[in-house]
């Protein structure tokens, strides 16, 4: 009874959730997908397949309104069968409230749809079987922890068009599943967006052009405070324009007026905070104009931005900042990001630039933004990785594969080994360069690198042509199994790692000057002459050829001789 035909991603995302809910383990499922894009459909399905097997759906929303536009989709698509769907919101009274209550706790209502009002302790299942979580990042966290103990043994579908860096990294790193619906719907055009100072000339062009064409607009001024003053800006900058204002600490009765004498067309140009953010759809509004964008968070701005261009209309979207405002860096990474992501789509994109400027945030505890100082972020995630496939492995009945990491190699020569800033000025592509050397796991991949570096940044100089020789080096002691390759006294001492033996080699292939001891190789200075580093590389690989059976490993470099600031890469 879908009055539309499902496009590919929605198929498939409706696809897993069903396989999802036919496991024996809970689902924690997130769909990701833009407003419109049919992620309602998908919990709709998700609702009926758990009423059908007798248990109960509870559906959490942010706003009234969209628990009331939730609740019409719901009784419509559902309407042929013996399913009951309810709504609790502060629009019910409280004699309403308390029936409901009753019915839900004792089984008689199938779909339960609500703002916070359902998390509160009153609210009571007789067999709760799914939560579903629509706009998940307008949520705290006392309300998430709230739902964990609601939820343990229940599934749990998340929909969200700009999910919050935290969640998003649950579902990179493999702690939660998730779905991506990109596919927009037919006709839908992208919304040409333009970040710029606050200017009266084009604020009244952009309001007159949507007038001309019988359209309304939106003023979004997140300040109840001053939202009276901006009002009577605009009623002089376009005197044409009829404007009506709504927050949310107006009286319900007159908020829910104002909305809908807007939606029926009786004002042109509606003031407003950010209630409009989530809930709304009128399809006739087709510019928006954000006042101070940049004191809004990314989700937001893009949040904002969908509730134009609904339909087939080319919509425009306006995010001014103040005139004489100075920036910040994040602020001005959010408006870049936004003006950026303008295709049809972009929600997926909008959430990991928000992950990248944010940080991922705990994962544990409350906070949902900082970064993960004690051990850096690659390295967290290489561990957190781990972690998630051995629990994967252990549920499944699998033997465990221990984590596959070679020997760290500690390089301590007598090199100046850095990547010096009249080389490369910029920090964050030096640290890219080091990166990318940490990564290298076989000698030859330095050549490319080093090609890569002379097409961008000029000749190689002396530092950095010693620091590709040592991380060949690395690479080369690490197939030998070593720890530690330094100098020591008159000679350059390979030791190896503890339990790896010296190759079994014939002497006549040795290098000239190395010497084996039971736990060490040992090449003398002067056998290695003036140009020892070429030579002492030559020497490892003739010890690598001869020892194809060697321990093949990716390891970590320490150079102790270079400048302070990169004494340790890693």
């Amino acid at each position: 009874s879908f009055p539309f035909i499902e496009t590919p991603d929605q198929a498939l995302a409706a696809q897993a959730v069903k396989e999802d809910q036919e496991r024996p383990r809970p689902m924690d499922r997130i769909v990701i997908g833009d407003v419109g894009y049919g992620k309602t459909e998908i919990a709709v399905r998700a609702a009926f397949r758990t009423a059908a097997s007798g248990s109960q759906a509870a559906m959490l929303v942010p706003t009234t309104v969209l628990a009331q536009q939730h609740y019409e989709t719901f009784r419509e698509r559902l309407a042929p069968f013996p399913i009951r769907v309810e709504v609790i919101s502060r629009f019910r009274s409280a004699a309403e409230q308390h029936a409901i209550l009753d019915d839900l706790a004792a089984g008689r209502i199938d779909i339960m749809i609500g703002t916070h009002r359902i998390l509160q302790k009153d609210v009571q299942f007789k067999s709760l079987g799914l939560v579903i979580i629509d706009e998940e990042q307008r949520f705290g966290v006392a309300h998430k922890e709230r739902l964990k103990q609601m939820r343990r043994e229940v599934d749990v579908l998340t929909l969200s068009a700009t999910p919050i860096p935290r969640t998003l990294h649950m579902a990179l790193a493999g702690i939660r599943d998730v779905s991506n619906i990109e596919t927009p719907p037919e006709a839908r055009l992208p919304i040409a967006t333009y970040v710029m100072e606050t200017d009266d000339q084009t604020v009244r062009e952009a309001i007159v052009r949507e007038l001309e064409r019988s359209g309304q607009t939106y003023v979004v001024h997140n300040r109840v405070r001053s939202i009276d003053a901006i009002a009577r800006w605009l009623s002089e900058l376009v005197p044409e324009a009829r404007i009506a204002v709504a927050h949310g600490q107006m009286p319900e009765r007159d908020l829910e007026q104002v909305m809908l004498d807007f939606t029926a067309g009786e004002a042109d140009v509606l003031v407003c905070t950010t209630i409009i953010e989530s809930g709304l759809d009128i399809p006739n509004v087709n510019t928006i104009i954000v006042h101070q964008a940049h004191r809004l968070g990314l989700a937001q701005l893009y949040q904002l931005r969908g509730r134009v261009g609904r339909g087939a209309t080319r919509a425009y979207a306006y995010l001014l900042y103040d005139r004489h405002t100075t920036l910040s860096e994040p602020a001005q990474k959010r408006l870049q990001a936004i003006f950026d992501a303008t295709e049809l789509g972009a929600g997926f994109q909008i959430a990991m630039r928000d992950l990248e400027i944010r940080g991922a945030g705990s994962l544990l505890g409350a906070e949902q933004s900082g970064h993960i100082g004690a051990v850096g972020f690659e390295l967290y995630t290489q561990m957190l990785s781990e972690a998630v496939e051995h629990q994967r492995a252990q549920r499944d009945g699998l033997p465990a594969e221990p984590p596959r990491r070679g020997p760290n190699v500690s390089i301590d020569l007598p090199l100046v080994a850095h990547v010096p800033e009249t080389y490369v000025p910029d920090v964050n592509l030096r640290l890219g360069i080091y990166q990318e050397l940490a990564a290298v796991e076989q000698p030859t991949a330095t050549a490319d690198l080093a090609t890569s570096l002379v097409d961008r940044f000029g000749p190689i100089p002396g530092p950095v042509a010693n620091l590709l020789a040592t991380v060949r080096l690395r690479t080369l002691a690490g197939a030998l199994g070593a720890e530690s390759l330094a100098r020591e006294d008159e000679a350059i001492v390979l030791r190896l790692a503890p339990g790896i033996m010296p190759p079994p080699l014939d002497p006549t292939t040795l290098p000239h000057g190395v010497e084996f001891g039971r736990t060490l190789i040992r090449f003398h200075s002067r056998a290695l002459g003036d140009n020892w580093l070429t030579a002492l590389e030559a020497a490892l690989h003739t010890l690598v050829d001869s020892n194809p059976a060697g321990p093949s490993t990716s390891v970590t470099l320490t150079t102790a001789q270079a400048a302070p600031e990169h004494r340790q890469l890693h």
